[in-house]
């Protein structure tokens, strides 16, 4: 049976992109760490399309053997993950000397690893078939240093060259891998972040428009999209200014009286 693979699925940008699959009648395994919340979701697509599955999956995706446990249950339910949505991850903002280092090797877990483990073993089953779709959410975090929240900038980094270089990759194929870099969304990400700061600064669009648009870049084929123009003129304005300054006005923008 063919379902759509998405993490990061109980709430925010996970769960508006469940209600776009579900709208054209995909089959869904929603999976995350949050039960109650991948219960609700669950509950709310099965009442609103009752003719496609809903399956979900309770995972903490920082752990290795959780990614590999996600994996194999697929295969025991003899699932083709024939679309993958890859937007489960968090961020931390706070003084590198200050992290936990827990919380940010557990970041780059989730936020890389994930990604790269379920990109890699779903894959093969599309080039089998020559089909499929992979929307791997990066941020235009991904284009620039940020003092203050490094490891996240960092990792988005890390999906978007990921991204670009398996694309070229499959791009004589039919399976399809769109690296999704949106700026602010609201969600629960800013409270977890403590990032309000920055949303003071920079107006966000909702996670349901962010998921709208991936969507339909993904559909399309496009292997690359950064959502806002004001956003796209920023990261290529970056081309032609001292790395160094672009630092300075990042870590401003995340930090009060930096």
């Amino acid at each position: 049976m063919k379902i759509t693979f998405i993490t990061g699925a109980a709430s925010g940008l996970g769960a508006e992109f469940a209600r776009l699959y579900a709208q054209d009648n995909n089959n869904l395994l929603l999976v995350d760490i949050d039960q109650s919340g991948l219960e609700t979701i669950k509950q709310e697509l099965q009442n609103a399309y009752p003719n496609i599955v809903v399956d979900t999956f309770v995972a903490d995706l920082s752990k290795t053997e959780e990614l590999k446990r996600a994996f194999a249950y697929t295969v025991e339910k003899d699932y083709f993950v024939n679309n993958l949505v890859n937007s489960a991850g968090f961020g931390d903002r706070c003084d590198f000397k200050d992290m936990d280092i827990d919380k940010q090797l557990a970041m780059t877990n989730v936020n890389c690893n994930a990604v790269l483990y379920f990109t890699r073993v779903f894959l093969d089953n599309m080039l089998a078939h020559d089909e499929g779709h992979i929307i791997n959410v990066s941020s235009i975090a991904a284009f620039m240093p940020a003092p203050y929240m490094c490891t996240y900038h960092a990792t988005k980094s890390f999906v978007l060259l990921l991204g670009e270089a398996v694309s070229y990759e499959i791009r004589k194929t039919n399976v399809k891998l769109l690296t999704l870099c949106p700026g602010p969304f609201l969600s629960k990400f800013v409270e977890l972040a403590h990032n309000d700061y920055t949303f003071t600064k920079i107006k966000p669009i909702t996670a349901a428009k962010v998921a709208q648009i991936g969507y339909k870049k993904s559909l399309a084929g496009k292997s690359l999209h950064v959502i806002g123009g004001g956003n796209r003129l920023t990261i290529f304005a970056t081309r032609f200014v001292p790395r160094k300054m672009v630092t300075s006005v990042s870590a401003k923008n995340m930090k009060k009286g930096d």
